[in-house]
């Protein structure tokens, strides 16, 4: 054996951890560390919103219910709960049509213009009863 083969052995010996094979700081592909696989949670710790998304991707994807259950120690219905709020938050989002706020610019517009159109109409019976000029016609 060569000399940096040994004491590579040797250094991998002295790293507590690591597997046989597995290079230091490698990574997954989603950028997680082998050794920080997604657990349950630590005492005092809570689901935040992002580990919530990526466990019902997960089930979205297919995997088995019961086995996300164990890894994760969450119990099988609080899962199935957290997919059904998912896909009804999907189905109200694409269900939506205009943002509320948007509606009620639209509406204001609507009425100002509106109002804009009731003074124009005004000011013109008001024009072709005075005439040219600004004196009153005569009726014939």
């Amino acid at each position: 054996m060569s000399k940096e083969m040994t004491d590579m052995k040797k250094r991998m010996e002295e790293k507590p951890g690591l597997a046989r094979g597995e290079a230091e700081g490698a990574r997954r592909a989603t950028g997680a560390s082998p050794r920080a696989a997604v657990g349950s949670l630590g005492p005092g710790q809570r689901w935040s919103l992002r580990r919530k998304r990526e466990v019902v991707l997960r089930l979205l994807r297919g995997e088995s219910v019961d086995a996300l259950s164990r890894e994760l120690g969450v119990e099988i219905y609080r899962l199935e709960a957290w997919q059904e709020q998912a896909l009804a938050s999907l189905d109200a989002g694409l269900r939506r049509r205009k943002d509320p706020r948007e509606q009620g610019e639209l509406d204001a517009a609507m009425k100002r213009i509106g109002e804009l159109s009731m003074e124009n109409e005004l000011l013109r019976v008001r024009c072709e009863a005075k005439g040219p000029l600004g004196r009153r016609r005569s009726k014939p």
